[in-house]
């Protein structure tokens, strides 16, 4: 049966190749689909421990099958990220506030300077006390490398980054951002929510992402903000390249193919401490 093969950022890099379509025996699971792969192309065999998959624009694990047609999307590590569609309307039958519930969009560079004071003013209604805006912004100072980036990282270290460069997978990455904005509400009763993200180059000091969380309450709206960032970085397959003057390395690292554990986010959505004063890629 054929199936067909989606690859971004350094995978696409090395195959040379955003598509690939495959033959593979009838029953293949994903994992067979990987092997042929790299029959094809050996370069990206020692990307297989940071790779995650989707099977027709869902997560899938690697022992789920394939079926004649199938899309499977190679997932490299993660950094950057957007629901379920443009815009959640209130339900035109309940006589609450109006205006959107939930703004979840990808939008091409360059994101306007006004947008998070724009988006609070679409989502504030009289019954919040509270709105948080987040922006994240190019800086000149570098990430943690993707897996597999190490030595061209090493090649560029004291460098400043000129620009980000962003890759999405959209299908993908607006359900999962819907995702987000469920779990959002689920833990911090925050309805009125916006990630809006940002593809193709941002240069130095601009804005790349912004989240805006409103709430009756403050405690809820910093909550719902910071897990909002935390799981879009994590989770959602948007890709992210520092680019310098002579080159560009992708920064990221392996998605999380759900979201964080029950319960209200703890520090880093759970993740484990950093060292102190290392604080890399929280806002990009």
């Amino acid at each position: 049966m054929r199936i067909r093969v989606r690859l971004f950022a350094r995978q696409r890099e090395l195959a040379g190749a955003r598509e690939v379509v495959l033959d593979v025996p009838p029953g293949a699971t994903i994992e067979t689909a990987w092997g042929a792969l790299v029959a094809l192309h050996p370069a990206l065999a020692d990307g297989r421990p940071y790779v995650r998959f989707a099977r027709n624009g869902e997560y899938a694990a690697p022992d789920a099958s394939l079926a004649e047609g199938d899309e499977l999307a190679c997932i490299p590590p993660v950094s950057g990220g957007s629901g379920e569609d443009g815009g959640d309307e209130a339900d035109p039958a309940d006589p609450g506030p109006a205006g959107p519930r939930r703004i979840i969009e990808l939008v091409p560079a360059p994101l306007p300077p006004s947008l998070g004071r724009e988006l609070a003013d679409r989502l504030a209604t009289p019954a919040d006390g509270a709105v948080v805006v987040f922006e994240g912004r190019t800086r000149e100072t570098p990430g943690v490398p993707a897996p597999g980036e190490e030595a061209e990282a090493r090649r560029h270290a004291g460098r400043r980054v000129e620009a980000l460069e962003y890759e999405a997978f959209e299908p993908l990455a607006l359900r999962v951002l819907g995702e987000i904005a469920d779990a959002a509400a689920a833990r911090f009763g925050v309805e009125r929510l916006a990630i809006v993200h940002a593809t193709g180059d941002v240069p130095l000091g601009a804005v790349s992402v912004v989240i805006v969380a409103c709430a009756p309450h403050r405690d809820a709206a910093f909550d719902a903000a910071r897990f909002a960032m935390d799981a879009t970085k994590a989770r959602a397959p948007i890709w992210k390249a520092e680019r310098f003057a002579d080159g560009h390395v992708w920064i990221g690292r392996p998605a999380a193919t759900e979201l964080p554990g029950d319960g209200a986010a703890g520090p880093r959505d759970g993740r484990p401490p950093r060292p102190p004063g290392d604080d890399r890629a929280d806002s990009r």
